[in-house]
This record gives structure tokens, sequence and C-alpha cells, in this order.
């Protein structure tokens, strides 16, 4: 079966009945707070690598991954084997923290594979099942080590959802830490962006930490992410990754590196903090290390083992199923080289999306490191731009759901709720988004002018080439190392050939809905949900890869060209715009 076939021609029949039955019973009975079912009307039945298919039939590229669970894909047979192996032996599968052969299987395979300055004096606790008890753990070993209290975080963070991570991400509701500048290109704090808008980020911390006038005590710990990725897909300048090591070391303060998402060969390093070669003192892992099972760990330096007997517990800290499969992914991801195939691989995939979409109007950049990939999607020049208000943010994350009822967003973000709208669920549209016609198959790549893509300097995101030299820009603070040039680093020389724009979070659901139509699992992230996000498994085929580039960048142009034509608040209609306003999606 063609996976390009429209939903509305799968959802008829038996196995459209079950698709649309399910998602029904899970919009009546499973809570509001689910997230990524409200963008991707779809029931996976079977997997295998890349793939997924649905219980209606259709298949798709799965570039979301379990958020980055899943290093190998789906049922690699590898992990089926090693759990499969646990199953056989009659082990117990929940031993709380008591020592068992899968267990020290497990620690001897990750310590394996830890940045060198730790893996000889490492410690690692096992925590509960999620990334963001990790978290926790980690915030509380810093503060019981150190007798202090206060966190230093940095804007555009994302560390869970429990209290304490949550107040270390860039979305509190209240301020409980320090906030820190993170830095990034397109839309720099500073205005700069490229080594010299990570200097600028540097010295803020700095000066913040070391003026007794700040407002900010010394703190127990910093915690930081060495790609920020619900952040928008930011990748930490290494020197400005190096430079925040060697502050945090001069003064006492312990560095967590939170690689719950960019660890396992993710970035194209085994660790992400591997490309800039710091060794933090604590990291906090998850995701793939469970291979595709639930299991979260902290590692950290022996010195910082202060722990009191049960100070920090979990019940399925002992998931011995998980641990063997992240043993196999682990041990895999090693010996196979896959952190360096996706580092080759990855930019190849950002060197053509930037081809092939780079130059169009609502593409601001594509960025990202290894296979974590990001294109944010901007208003054009000219589009009245919406107000980042309530109701367009509703827009960005997605909340009108088409399988669970009508969702009309008012300016307050609020909404009316009507009846489940069934020829909405057959077209894989939310209710009263625009129509674009019949998508083209995965393999055509939509037709739009070449001419149109301008050399790197005339894009809307800033050019590629190099920058100055770090001698260049001048003397730095004291004992303060240069910033070297990076690949791909901006020319201060000269003023960027405009600035950024603004976020468009309608035209980024807009293209979600579009590569889901091509059969293409794509998350949105980003301050204002306004960018696209790939993370496909590092066992991605060449062929695969293909596909996955043709059908994203064929949504993208489809939607560039529908927006060109009928703009944000176009008519609805057969060939209309590609999704409502904000406040009406």
């Amino acid at each position: 079966m063609a996976v390009t076939e429209s939903l509305a021609e799968e959802a008829h029949g038996p196995a459209g009945a079950v698709h649309e039955g399910i998602l029904r019973r899970q919009s009546a009975r499973e809570s509001s707070a689910r997230t990524y079912a409200r963008a991707l009307p779809i029931v996976p039945v079977r997997a295998r690598g890349l793939t997924i298919e649905g219980a209606d039939g259709r298949r798709y590229l799965d570039c979301l991954s379990g958020a980055g669970t899943l290093a190998l894909g789906h049922n690699h047979p590898v992990v089926l084997a090693a759990v499969r192996q646990v199953l056989d032996s009659g082990a117990p599968l929940s031993v709380l923290d008591l020592a068992t052969p899968v267990k020290d299987a497990f620690i001897t395979e990750l310590f394996r594979t830890l940045p060198p300055g730790l893996a000889g004096r490492a410690r690692v606790q096992f925590c509960g099942p999620a990334g963001t008890d990790a978290v926790e753990a980690a915030l509380k070993l810093v503060r019981t080590a150190t007798g202090r209290s206060g966190v230093l975080a940095f804007t555009g963070a994302y560390h869970g959802m429990t209290a304490g991570a949550l107040a270390v991400s860039g979305g509190a509701p209240e301020v409980q830490a320090a906030r820190l500048p993170y830095p990034q290109d397109y839309r720099c704090p500073f205005g700069v962006g490229g080594p010299h808008g990570a200097e600028l980020a540097a010295r803020w911390t700095e000066s913040l930490l070391d003026d007794p006038k700040s407002g900010v005590p010394l703190p127990a710990g910093m915690i930081l992410e060495p790609v920020q990725g619900e952040g928008g897909v930011l990748p930490a300048p290494d020197d400005w990754l190096r430079r925040m090591r060697r502050l945090t070391a001069d003064r006492g303060i312990p560095l967590i590196a939170d690689e719950v998402q960019t660890g396992v060969g993710r970035t194209g390093a085994f660790w992400a903090v591997d490309h800039s070669g710091i060794t933090p003192d604590v990291m906090v892992l998850s995701k793939a290390i469970g291979g595709s099972l639930p299991l979260a760990v902290i590692v950290y330096r022996d010195d910082l083992d202060v722990w009191q007997p049960g100070a920090h517990a979990g019940t399925f800290r002992g998931n011995q199923l998980a641990m063997a499969a992240g043993t196999a992914t682990l041990a895999y991801v090693r010996e196979n080289g896959l952190a360096e195939r996706a580092a080759r691989l990855g930019a190849r995939l950002m060197e053509q999306l930037r081809a092939d979409i780079g130059g169009l109007a609502c593409v601001g950049e594509v960025r990202g490191r290894g296979l974590m990939i990001g294109v944010e999607l901007v208003e054009p020049e000219g589009t009245r731009e919406p107000a980042f208000g309530a109701g367009s943010a509703a827009v960005g994350r997605g909340d009108a759901e088409p399988f669970d009822h009508g969702f009309a967003a008012g300016p307050s973000g609020g909404g009316s709720h009507g009846s489940y709208d069934p020829s909405a669920a057959a077209s894989g549209m939310e209710p009263g988004a625009y129509d674009f016609g019949a998508a083209p198959s995965g393999g055509e790549r939509a037709a739009y002018d070449s001419g149109a893509v301008p050399s790197g300097g005339e894009r809307g995101a800033y050019g590629f080439g190099a920058g100055p030299s770090c001698g260049e820009r001048g003397a730095h603070g004291p004992g303060a190392a240069p910033f070297e040039t990076r690949p791909g680093a901006y020319d201060f020389g000269a003023a960027p050939a405009r600035a950024p724009r603004p976020a468009a979070p309608r035209l980024a659901a807009a293209v979600q809905r579009e590569c889901l139509r091509r059969g293409l699992i794509v998350e949105l992230g980003g301050r204002h949900s306004s960018v696209v996000r790939l993370l496909p498994p590092l066992t991605i085929s060449d062929e695969q890869t293909a596909a996955v580039l043709d059908r994203l960048t064929d949504a993208v142009a489809a939607v560039a060209r529908a927006d060109e034509r009928h703009g944000p608040h176009g008519a609805r209609g057969h060939d209309s715009g590609p999704c409502p306003g904000p406040g009406t999606d």
C-alpha cells in the first residue's frame, strides 16, 4: 500500500473503522494533558526500524522515534534478542536496587562509553524510569554535596515536567533558578549570533557569578543541555561549553549535563559533551540508554557521592528488561560506529535541506547536530505578523485535536468544544483547516523555482560563510580563552542580510500536517512551536534518508506556495492556504 494515499481513502472499511473507534475512545477516556496524539492522529499497530504501520493500514516514516528514545529504531533485532533472553532465563524482572548480572552488564557497558575524565571515577544512581526523575536526582545530589540551594539554568531549556525539573526549564511559571542566556545564532539574545554572541553570553554568566551585587549567590550547580532539543534544536558552541566548564570548575560549581535526548550517538558523538571534550561533574541519562524501554540514571564524580541510604529511590529503578535492552543498544551503537555515521549523515541532510528549502521566505534557519535537526518556520516578509498571545501559542502546541473535537480557540486561547468531525478525521486534517488538494507522492518533489534559492548571504537567515578569526575581534576577558570561529560562523564585519523574522507556529503546524499526509512523522519544538524537528533512528538507511528529504521538502514547499497565494488569513477552500490564522486553529 502506498504511504501517500490520502487518509480519506483509508478511513473507509473495517480498518478505518477500527482506527477511528480507537481514537474516539482515546478522546473520551484519556487526560487532556496528552500531547503527541493531538497532532499525530495515528494508531500504530506494527513497527520495524524507521517504519510504523497504523491500524488503518497506512505506513509512515517515523522521524520522532519516541522523542529520541529509539536509537536503533523500532524493534531492532539485537534489542528483541536481549529482551527475549531475559524473559526466557526466568530472571526476576524488577529487583529494586539489588545487584543482578543484567545490571552489572549494563553498568559495565555504560561506563565503557563515558567521557574519559569521568569513567575512571564514576558512580551511578538508578532513578525512576523517566528523565525528569534523573534531573530531580541530579539537583538533589549537588545541593546535598555543596550545602547550597541555588541553581543556574538557561533560557530555552527543557529538563522535564516534575516540579524541580520544570523549575530549571525555560517555561518555568515561577523564578526558582537564575536564568542565563543560551547562545544561538538566528535569534541571538544579543542580536549578533556566532562566536561573538557566544562570547557575550559567557561574559554575562561570568559577571553574574563574580559581581557581589548581582543578587545571585554561589549556586549548588549549573544545568545545561549540550543541544537544546525542545528549545528549538540549538547546538551549544563547543568553545562556549568549554568556557562554562572552566567558569564552574574555577568556582567550585558542579556542572550537570542533561544528555537525556542528546546521548547515545544522536548528535554525532556518543555523548554530546564529547564534541567539546569537557567532562561534566554529573550526567543525566535516559531515553536511548534503555533501548526503547523506561530507564534513567545519573552518573557523577565519586567525590559527590554523599547520599545517605535511601536519599533518592524509586520502585522501578531495577527494570531488568530495560537494562538488557540498554546494554544491547549501547554496545551496538559503539561497535558499529553509529555516532560517527550520524555525524556524516546529519551534515548531508542539513546541507541538502539548506539547498532545497533554505531560500524559501518562510524558512528562517536549518540547524542541528548529527541526527538532531530543526527547520525553523518564520513569517515571510510582508506578512502581517501575528501576535504571540495565548491564542497563537495554542496553534503552536497543536491544541486543536482532530480526533477529539472541533476546537475553536478564542483570543484568550480558550475554546468551545463541538462534536467529533469524521470528515476531518478521514482527511487527517484538523476541523476547519485548509485543504491543500491532492498531496503528491512521497517520491515526487514539489516543483518550485530553484532560482529562488539565493546564496547563503542573501537568505533571511544569516550566511554560512566563515566569520573573522578570534584574533580579529579584540581581547577577551582576563583568563578567558578566545572563541574559535566555527564552520558556518557569521561575518560580523557586515550587517546581516535582514533581521530574523517572527516565528510562524501556524506554518510549522501546517508543515507537520503535510508531512503526515505524505507518510512522514515529525515533531514541533522551539519557543513558539515553530521548529519542525527530525529525530530519526541512527540506523536510518541512505534510501530512507532520501525519502525523508523528499517528503519534508515537498511539504515545506507546498506550505510556502499556499501561504504565498493566500497569506495567513486566506479564504478556506479546496486550494487554500496551509492553515487558519492565529486563534482559529
